[in-house]
C-alpha cells in the first residue's frame, strides 16, 4: 500500500526530533544506505538516491530498506517526516514473505528466524502533488524522516490493503539527504538487483560503546567541556555561552533541531511566509503549541510537555519572567548557604535579558481589561497581595525565545564552540569516578558515536528534570532499583560500567511542580480572542499585518495579561504562596450557566513556595474569588463549591510542567550534587538544577542559577 492520506501511521502528537542518521553498508547486499537504527526496537531505516545534479532534472526515485527484529509486527517510514500530504510506506512479514506496497522488491529482501528485511526501489516517489501544491523529499538538504513501529499485527496479514490499529511507537531522525547520493552507475547496479560496491567511513547502528577514549574521526576538542541538553529551560544556553566566553573548547549537543528563523528554523504558518519568522519567533502563537496538528517539537519519550528543539522549554513556553526573590535562594528553600547571594548572578541575567510588561514595540497594551500601576519586577521580593501586568523577557524586536536570541547567538559565533543538533546522548562513559567521554547515537562525531574527553575535561548535563536522571541511570549513577532496570535492558545494559563502580545517589527524588487549577469567568469587556484557536491558520488580518510590519500588537506577547500573588499561613506554620495568571479565552469550559464564548477569560492559580509534597522521577519498568461588577465565575458554577472543585480536580490536570529538584544540590548523603554542582562520587561531571520551586514561574530563577553554577565550575581548579 502506498499511503499518503487516511491511515494514521505517523500522528505527530508528542513527537520529537531526536536522532541523527549516517551512512552504513548493508552486509547482505553491499549497498551503502544513509539512515538510522532506532535503539528501542532495533529497527534500521535506510535510503540511498541517484546522483544529484545542479542543472537539469533530478531523478524521482530512491532505494530504501527496513530491517526489523521478527517481533516487529509492522514498520513504516515517511521520508518527508509527516503524516498528512506525505509519502508513507509500511510493510510486515507474513508466511516467510514481505507484504508491502506495489513497489519493486530487491533480491536481499528476506524473512528469517530473527529478522525480516525489506529492500525496495521506490520510483516516482521523490515528489508528489497535494491540495496545497507540490511536496518532495529534500534530496539536496537536511531532512527529518519519520518512522513508525508496532507490536500489534495488522488485521489481515496476507492482504497489502489490510487495515491496522495505530502504531505502538514512532519517532524521527535527522538525515543529511544531500550526502545520500551515489554515482549513476552504482545506483543502477543496485536498482537492477546487483550487489557490492558500497563504501563508507562510518558504521551504523551505534549499539555498543567503545572501551575507552578514542580519537574521533572528526574534530577532537582536547581539554573540552561537553554540554548536553534534552529538555530544560535556559541553563544549557547560558552555560555554553559563559564557558566559551572564558575560552574553553565546548561541544554543545542538542537532541532536536532549530527553532527560531535565525537559528535555521523554517516552520511557519502561511501568513508569515515571506518573513524569517517561525512559530517559535512569535510570542502570540504560544497557545497554538498545544493545538497544532504537526507538533514535532514535543519530546515523545517524556510523559509531560517538553520541548525537544533548540531552546527547549524556552522555545515553547509562555515566557513569563519573574526576577527571583531573596527567599528563593535561601537555606529554607534547599540551597547551600554559599548560594544565598544571588544578586550578582541575577544582575548578569537581567543585563542580557531585561524584563518588560509592555512587549509591543509601540508601547501600547493589547487585550488588557484592567489598569495596573505596579511593575512587579521593580520589587521582586514583594509577592503578597500584589498584582500587575505579566512580565516577559522579550528581546530582539519583540520576538520570542529570548535566550536563543542572546546567549545562544554569542556562544555559537565563537570558534571554540562546536554545536551538534539532532544528536542524542545516551550516557556518559566513565572509569570509576572519572568521566572519559559521552556515548551518542551520532557516528559522524566519533567511532560508534563515542566522543572522548581528555583527563582535564568536564561534562555538564543540562537535560532537565526528566532527561538528566535518565542519563545518570544509564551511566550507573542513581538508586539501585533504577540501575537494575538498566542492567536488564539489552541495549543500555552493556554500556553500564561494572556494578562495582555504580554510584548510589538519590537521583530522581525531591521532585516538585506547581499544582494548578483553572477558573473560568465571563465579563462583557473581555475579548476572548476566539480562544486563540485561529492564530495559526486564520488570525485577525489587521493583527497579523501589524506584527509582521513592526512586531507590535496582540502577537507581541503570549496570552497571559496579568499576574497576582498571595501568601497564606498554614496551621503547620508554613507560609505557602499562590500565584495567579489571567489570560483571555479558555482551554475548556464546564458549566451549566449560559455564557458568551466571546467574553470568557481564565485565571490559573498555582501553588509555589511552601509546597511540602515531593515526588520521584524514575524510568519504567481553596480560592474565594473577588467579584468585579459584571464578572461571573462559570467554571466552577453554582453546582459545585470551590472546595469541591479543588478537591475533585483531576490530578492529571494539576501539573504546570515546572518540574524541578530531581538532581538535588546539598550535602553528601542527601543530595546528588555539591555546592559547585559536581556530581558526588565523580571528578568531572556536573549538573545545574534547582532544589525547590520559587515564588513565581521558575524561568528567571533558573537563569540566575545557571549563571551562578557555571561561575562555580569555572572557578574550580583542575579543569581545562
Amino acid at each position: 500500500m502506498l499511503l499518503r492520506l487516511a491511515l494514521a501511521i505517523l500522528p505527530l502528537v508528542g513527537s520529537a526530533l531526536a536522532q541523527a542518521g549516517g551512512a552504513y553498508v548493508d552486509p547482505d547486499n553491499g549497498i551503502t544506505f544513509f539512515g538510522y537504527t532506532e535503539a528501542a526496537h532495533g529497527v534500521t531505516y535506510g535510503y540511498v538516491f541517484p546522483p544529484f545534479v545542479q542543472t537539469g532534472s533530478n531523478s524521482t526515485e530512491f532505494i530504501g530498506e527496513i530491517v526489523a527484529p521478527i517481533a516487529t509486527q509492522w514498520a513504516g517510514v515517511s521520508p518527508g517526516g509527516a503524516m498528512l500530504n506525505n509519502l508513507l510506506l509500511v510493510a510486515w512479514p507474513n508466511a516467510g514473505q514481505i507484504v508491502r506496497p506495489v513497489l519493486t522488491d530487491l533480491p536481499s529482501s528476506k524473512v528469517n528466524a530473527t529478522h525480516w528485511k525489506w529492500v525496495y526501489r521506490c520510483q516516482n516517489c521523490v515528489t508528489w502533488s497535494t491540495a496545497s501544491g507540490t511536496s518532495s523529499i529534500p534530496t539536496d538538504a537536511f531532512g527529518v524522516p519519520a518512522w513508525a513501529w508496532s507490536s500489534l499485527a495488522v488485521d489481515n496479514p496476507s492482504d497489502p490493503q489490510s487495515t491496522f490499529v495505530e502504531h505502538t511507537d514512532f519517532g524521527f531522525f535527522g538525515l543529511d539527504y544531500s550526502q545520500a547520493h551515489v554515482s549513476a552507475a552504482q545506483y543502477q547496479l543496485w536498482a537492477s538487483g546487483g550487489t557490492g560496491g558500497g563504501t563508507v567511513t562510518a558504521t551504523l547502528p551505534p549499539t555498543t560503546t567503545t572501551s575507552g577514549p578514542t580519537q574521533t574521526a572528526v574534530v577532537t576538542l582536547g581539554n573540552a567541556l561537553r554540554l548536553y541538553r534534552r529538555r530544560c529551560w535556559t541553563r544549557w544556553l547560558i552555560t555554553a555561552d559563559r564557558l566559551s566566553e572564558a575560552g574553553k573548547k565546548v561541544l554543545l549537543v542538542e537532541r532536536g533541531g532549530p527553532s527560531l528563523g535565525s537559528t535555521g528554523g523554517t516552520y511557519q504558518p502561511t501568513w508569515l511566509q515571506g518573513t524569517n519568522l517561525t512559530k517559535f519567533d512569535v510570542p502570540g502563537l504560544f497557545e497554538s503549541m498545544f493545538t497544532d496538528s504537526n507538533p514535532f517539537w514535543w519530546c515523545k519519550d517524556i510523559t509531560v510537555f517538553a520541548g525537544c528543539l533548540l531552546g527547549g522549554g524556552t522555545a515553547i513556553n509562555g515566557a513569563l519572567y519573574w526576577y527571583p526573590t531573596t527567599s528563593d535562594f535561601s537555606a529554607a528553600a534547599g540551597w547551600p548557604s554559599s548560594w544565598a547571594n544571588h544578586a550578582p548572578y541575577t544582575a548578569k541575567v537581567t543585563a542580557r535579558l531585561p524584563s518588560t510588561d509592555h512587549p509591543s514595540t509601540d508601547g501600547q497594551r493589547y487585550l488588557e481589561q484592567v489598569s495596573i500601576n505596579i511593575t512587579i519586577n521593580d520589587n521582586p521580593n514583594y509577592k503578597d497581595h500584589v498584582y500587575g501586568y505579566s512580565a516577559y523577557d522579550v528581546f530582539l524586536e519583540r520576538q520570542a525565545c529570548r535566550p536563543n536570541a542572546t546567549y545562544y547567538q554569542t556562544a555559537v559565533a565563537r570558534p571554540n564552540l562546536t554545536y551538534k543538533q539532532y544528536t542524542t546522548v545516551l550516557n556518559v562513559v566513565r572509569n570509576g569516578s572519572q568521566i572519559t567521554g559521552i556515548q551518542t547515537n551520532d557516528t559522524t562525531i566519533g567511532p560508534n558515536g563515542f566522543v572522548p574527553l581528555n583527563p582535564n575535561g568536564r561534562v555538564i548535563l543540562s537535560a532537565g528534570s526528566y532527561g538528566t536522571p535518565r542519563l545518570l541511570f544509564r551511566s550507573g549513577i542513581g538508586p539501585s532499583d533504577m540501575l537494575a532496570l538498566v542492567q536488564n535492558d539489552p541495549v543500555a545494559g552493556p554500556n553500564l560500567p561494572p556494578a562495582s563502580q555504580f554510584i548510589n545517589l538519590p537521583v530522581g527524588y525531591n521532585v516538585s511542580d506547581n499544582p494548578s487549577i483553572n477558573l473560568v469567568f465571563t465579563h462583557p469587556s473581555v475579548d476572548a480572542y476566539e480562544n486563540w484557536a485561529d492564530v495559526w491558520t486564520d488570525p485577525r488580518p489587521a493583527d497579523a499585518a501589524q506584527y509582521i510590519k513592526s512586531q507590535s500588537g496582540v502577537f507581541a506577547q503570549a496570552s497571559p495579561r496579568a499576574n497576582f500573588w498571595r501568601a497564606y499561613s498554614g496551621k503547620d506554620g508554613i507560609t505557602r504562596y499562590l500565584q495567579g495568571t489571567a489570560r483571555p479565552g479558555a482551554a475548556s469550559v464546564n458549566t451549566t450557566y449560559p455564557y458568551n464564548a466571546s467574553n470568557i477569560m481564565t485565571i490559573t492559580t498555582y501553588l509555589s513556595t511552601g509546597i511540602t509534597s515531593r515526588g520521584r522521577i524514575g524510568i519504567n519498568a481553596a480560592l474565594p474569588p473577588y467579584r468585579y461588577p459584571g464578572l461571573t465565575l462559570i467554571t466552577p458554577d453554582n453546582q459545585t463549591t470551590i472546595n469541591d472543585y479543588v478537591n475533585n480536580y483531576s490530578p492529571a490536570n494539576l501539573d504546570s510542567n515546572h518540574w524541578v529538584g530531581s538532581c538535588q544540590i546539598g550535602t553528601q548523603g542527601k543530595a546528588v550534587v555539591d555546592q559547585n554542582t559536581k556530581v558526588y562520587g565523580t571528578n568531572n561531571l556536573f549538573i545545574i538544577d534547582i532544589p525547590s520551586l520559587p515564588t513565581g514561574n521558575p524561568h528567571g530563577m533558573l537563569m540566575s542559577a545557571a549563571e551562578h553554577g557555571v561561575a562555580n565550575i569555572l572557578a574550580l581548579a583542575g579543569g581545562p
